[in-house]
């Protein structure tokens, strides 16, 4: 029998037991990498945005300037912030405006050091500007063999490959149980961000029992605008965006932050409807060279939690979230 006889022979046995092998249950995203498309691009309005969001939130105080009289604005005044970077306040006006030239790598520290930015913060002001190393123009859905084989080696593990626009690419069994089984979904279907944000089209949508679901839409958010300054070109980011903002008020509101300063999630608690509460050990890694994330669910060996992982291990997906 033929290679191609073989892998034909297995997809049908797998299909025939409800569970599809490892190799294809992915698929759906799984297509050649994109092409590139290097740009240097400067975002001027969202950097003017994101200027003013950061000088708003500052006081005097914070910078080491008397408050003086009372203030017609909130944070600091334009002039303030162009005499702490050593820069002149009418090209400091004009950045903010969306009507300045790209300003040089060394400005852009000054004004980093200015506002008080933290370094995700900064890094975000370099996309802004396009001045960041060059990215390609989408953001990578092939997940590397390597991590595929790894995620089915984990033992007592759930674990996922999330893109950089929070779709869901790759999982393992233990992932399938304790959240839901992916393969049947649809691809926009897959997206987190819109599990977390389902607007009126998915208002019947859970986001799997999570006890901290609110930090978790912080995140998505916050995540969400470095992702769209990276890819500022990307019809699936910008479409991703441009939908939750008109579905959700919640996600307008904080989108509107424009904050990019995301906490670790170092817990979370589960409400599984077969096994109650399952609180595990989160760890992400970052793909650094496609820009995606390895999102890691464990529990302490001996734990009520090991236990009910160890359960949803043999009950297998079916007992998920969703039965689509």
């Amino acid at each position: 029998m033929g290679a191609l006889s073989v892998v034909f022979v297995l997809f049908v046995m797998a299909t025939a037991s409800g569970r599809l092998p490892a190799g294809y249950r992915h698929r759906l995203y799984q297509g050649p990498p994109p092409g590139c498309a290097h740009t240097c691009r400067m975002d001027k309005q969202e950097l003017g945005a994101f200027l003013r969001s950061r000088r708003e939130r500052l006081r005097p105080q914070d910078v080491g300037l008397p408050s003086g009289p009372r203030r017609r604005t909130p944070g600091l005044r334009r002039e303030e912030v162009a005499v702490l970077a050593h820069i002149s306040t009418e090209y400091y006006i004009r950045l903010e405006q969306g009507r300045a030239p790209r300003p040089s790598g060394d400005v852009l520290s000054a004004i980093a050091g200015a506002l008080r930015l933290t370094d995700a913060e900064s890094d975000h002001l370099h996309v802004l500007a396009g001045t960041a190393p060059n990215r390609t123009g989408l953001h990578r859905r092939d997940v590397r063999p390597s991590i595929l084989a790894l995620l089915e080696r984990l033992p007592q593990t759930a674990g996922l490959v999330m893109s950089a626009a929070f779709e869901v690419l790759a999982w393992n069994d233990l992932a399938a149980a304790l959240m839901e089984d992916f393969a049947p979904l649809a691809p926009e279907d897959r997206n987190l961000a819109r599990r977390a944000f389902p607007g009126p089209q998915r208002a019947d949508a859970r986001l799997y029992g999570l006890s901290d679901a609110a930090e978790f839409r912080l995140g998505v958010v916050m995540r969400l605008r470095a992702t769209l300054a990276r890819y500022p070109t990307d019809p699936a980011v910008t479409g991703l965006v441009g939908e939750l903002r008109d579905a959700s008020p919640d996600f307008a509101r904080l989108w509107e932050r424009h904050d990019v300063q995301t906490t670790p999630m170092l817990t979370k608690t589960f409400r599984h409807p077969a096994v109650g509460e399952v609180t595990v050990d989160c760890d992400t890694l970052t793909l650094t060279d496609r820009d995606q994330y390895l999102v890691l669910y464990t529990a302490p060996p001996g734990s009520p939690s090991a236990e009910a992982l160890a359960l949803l291990n043999v009950l297998g997906a079916q007992a998920s979230h969703y039965t689509p």
